[in-house]
């Protein structure tokens, strides 16, 4: 059995997670996997910040433009092709680091999940929108009433886990308790290994690295970037424009909002789930936080100490 640590460079968005991954890929002869869900989409560039080939340093990047805008990529299905490419990437004697913000895509890695039902794709966004307009607190509470067992165990604020199971229970009017119960979730091979660097930069400053994103973004073609996905045929409620780079400017096109609203509402998107990320990563076991960001000296040197250590460990 493979007992070499596998390390996974998480955080916020624009916390510097590229940054750090590359230098790592580089500092112990790895190769990069995405961990982020809008990254696998091609032709969403403008709001993803995929990488630029002339700048990944050499460093060869996978699972990015894999799959459509219009395919519903589920994080089950990333994690079935995750295990393919990081099982090439070390017959190969090289390391895999993964890098992304997307927690849920991780736990499918680490997680053999259940046999669940079919869900209705058409609940994930609205139970976004009573998130966003009530809180995650609010989704708890729901949960609470149908699925008392499972709202025990998760926290007020794990909105991504609650969400999940609010889709199974409306979806097959079923609490996912007693899905679990009859298929248990069991961890796969890489649970013990993945360990998890995460990023944490002071709050302001990461927020307003947010906001100059954000401009940025809007300056660089972000509009007209999804007119022409849009032409092209990919339908506004596809699930790929349902991330925070995307979703507000869409709502911009359907004259839902105005062009001034979807940049504020967008940057405030931005710092909530950068929050909600933190979250996350409180909960999670094995983790290493790294105070500042990826493209720091100081940062890289404590990640580049720590990935030594572990390995030594291992060897």
């Amino acid at each position: 059995m493979n007992d070499t640590p596998l390390i996974a460079i998480v955080g916020p968005t624009a916390s510097g997670k590229s940054d750090l991954g590359i230098a790592l890929a580089l500092r112990f002869d790895g190769e990069i996997v995405n961990c982020d869900s809008v990254q696998v989409y091609r032709g969403l560039n403008v709001a993803t910040a995929k990488v630029p080939r002339e700048e990944r340093r050499g460093v060869p990047h996978h699972l990015i433009d894999i799959v459509e805008p219009a395919v519903n990529f589920t994080a089950v299905a990333w994690a079935e092709r995750a295990r393919e490419v990081i099982a090439d990437i070390e017959a190969r004697g090289k390391r895999a680091i993964l890098v992304g913000g997307t927690g849920f895509y991780l736990r499918a890695l680490a997680t053999k999940f259940f046999d669940s039902p079919e869900i209705d794709e058409s609940l994930r966004p609205r139970l976004q929108k009573i998130m966003e307009r009530r809180g995650a607190e609010h989704l708890h509470r729901m949960l609470a009433r149908v699925d008392p067992k499972l709202a025990a165990k998760f926290a007020s604020k794990d909105w991504s886990r609650v969400t999940r199971a609010l889709e199974v229970y409306f979806s097959s009017g079923q609490p996912l308790s007693r899905w679990q119960e009859h298929s248990p979730e069991e961890p796969t091979e890489f649970a013990e290994r993945l360990r998890y660097f995460v990023l944490k930069p002071p709050r302001e400053e990461l927020y307003e690295r947010i906001n100059r994103r954000v401009d940025l973004m809007v300056e660089r073609g972000l509009l007209e970037e999804i007119q022409s996905l849009i032409a092209a045929g990919v339908p506004p409620t596809a699930k790929a424009f349902s991330a925070h780079g995307y979703k507000r400017f869409v709502e911009y096109l359907l004259g839902q909002r105005t062009l001034e609203s979807a940049i504020e509402q967008m940057k405030l998107d931005t710092r909530h789930y950068a929050k909600r990320q933190w979250t996350w990563w409180r909960a999670q076991k094995n983790t290493f936080w790294l105070e500042g960001f990826g493209f720091e000296e100081k940062v890289i040197a404590e990640a580049n100490r720590i990935v030594e250590q572990l390995v030594a460990r291992s060897e």
